[in-house]
């Protein structure tokens, strides 16, 4: 009997869940509806399922109904791709009617949500995923295999670099993450892949956490030093704009348009605000230093507005050191090239044992987004059940575990002192 799927949020990341249920995924997987806040958008995502799928449109739902549309179409799992501050609200709802639930990361935004759905998953007894695809990253699966087997001896410390370039990063800038009541910042969306690498490496969890940073490249307060002389707050119909490298021309890019443009006089929502505009508060330039239960150091920065796409981490150990380099194709969110997200460009991983010579491990990338680890996610989602050594599912202890750190941080930002993780939620690990 085939498993049943409704999806409540049908912007930019939904289409990663949806189009795998519709292709790969038909035999043993069945989609039957859609929910959003804007039915132009449900609209286009019916569309797509049509017309790039070859699959029957499926029910819809606006977002006051979406009670209703678990109730009436059943379904054994609600994936939750929606604005992350509303992550919480449809777990909840959707844990007590039943249905075990999938959620994009971050699986929320601050500490009292995250209560609120560890409480759920307590009084309801079903099941929670957070889909961390960097998990599933061949290079990512063999660092955790290389610390495993004892190679580097005790890990004492991490140096963890990510750094987002003039396009992607900028990306974040331009839409409903640059509030930070929507994403919790980048500590949280974006940061909470690095930090739930971090414990899925070292199999252990954060204990204290200080940060600091700022907004010190976007926004308006920084426009004069970057340049930047014509102000406009959005590029749709702005001439300031055709000659801004960072801004976003959805009118030319037809998947943009039919997803954002045209579904604007709904709901208001702009895709295309200018990264040097107001309402900017996020920070662009993070610093973090992690204690954590197994007395490893983490010391972690993120910087969104680089000329190179990746990340360099290197972990220090009783028996010597690894190194690790990624370089990533960078992309814009839901540009209508899906297939190059996060495509890995250049990677090493080279072992400097504490006598002896270097040497670099090798690992071979499949077909797929990061390496090959999207489609290794989406088989362990909606695929046959198989043993995995390496435990890459995410539950939703690992979902809280990663928010928690970038959370912690937003304290930190704010009073300047270290933030203890227990101080900020307590619940059952069991």
């Amino acid at each position: 009997m085939k498993k049943t799927y409704a999806l409540v949020g049908t912007g930019g990341r939904a289409e990663f869940f949806y189009g795998a249920l519709a292709a790969d995924f038909k035999d043993s997987s069945k989609l039957i509806a859609f929910c959003d806040s804007n039915e132009t958008r449900m609209g286009y995502a019916n569309e797509l399922l049509q017309t790039k799928y070859e699959h029957e449109a499926v029910a819809v739902y606006r977002a006051e109904q979406f009670e209703s549309m678990i109730q009436s179409e059943q379904p054994d799992v609600v994936i939750v791709t929606t604005v992350d501050r509303t992550h919480h609200t449809y777990i909840i709802k959707a844990l007590e009617l039943g249905c075990d639930v999938i959620t994009e990361k971050p699986m929320t935004v601050d500490e009292e949500k995250c209560r609120q759905i560890m409480d759920a998953i307590d009084r309801t007894g079903r099941n929670v995923r957070v889909t961390f695809n960097y998990r599933y990253a061949p290079h990512n699966t063999k660092i955790r295999e290389i610390i495993k087997s004892g190679v580097l001896g005790e890990v004492y410390s991490v140096n963890f670099e990510w750094a987002l370039d003039t396009q992607h990063g900028a990306d974040y800038f331009r839409r409903w993450h640059r509030d930070k009541r929507n994403s919790g910042g980048l500590l949280v969306h974006k940061s909470t892949h690095h930090f739930d690498l971090v414990n899925f490496w070292l199999g252990t969890f954060p204990e204290t956490v200080y940060a600091a940073g700022g907004l010190r490249f976007y926004g308006k307060e920084n426009a004069e030093e970057r340049g930047v002389t014509r102000f406009y707050q959005r590029a749709h119909g702005s001439g300031a704009a055709k000659s801004d490298p960072f801004a976003i021309q959805l009118a030319e890019n037809p998947h943009l348009k039919a997803m954002y443009l045209d579904a604007e006089a709904e709901d208001g929502y702009q895709r295309d605000q200018s990264v040097f505009g107001d309402g900017i508060s996020i920070e662009d330039t993070l610093g973090v230093l992690v204690t954590y239960k197994n007395k490893a150091i983490l010391n972690y920065s993120l910087n969104a507005y680089l000329p190179w796409e990746g990340y360099l981490v290197s972990f220090n150990g009783s028996k010597g050191r690894m190194e690790v380099k990624v370089r990533e194709q960078s992309y814009i969110n839901s540009g209508g090239n899906k297939q190059e997200e996060g495509s890995i460009e250049e990677k090493s991983i080279v072992i400097l044992p504490m006598f002896g010579a270097p040497y670099e491990i090798d690992v071979s990338e499949t077909e797929g987004g990061h390496g090959g680890g999207d489609p290794e996610l989406l088989r362990d989602l909606f695929g046959e059940p198989r043993d995995d050594e390496f435990h890459r599912a995410a539950s939703h202890i690992d979902g809280a575990m990663s928010i928690l750190t970038g959370i912690a941080g937003n304290h930190s930002l704010k009073t300047g002192e270290a933030v203890k993780i227990d101080s900020l939620i307590q619940w059952k690990k069991a």
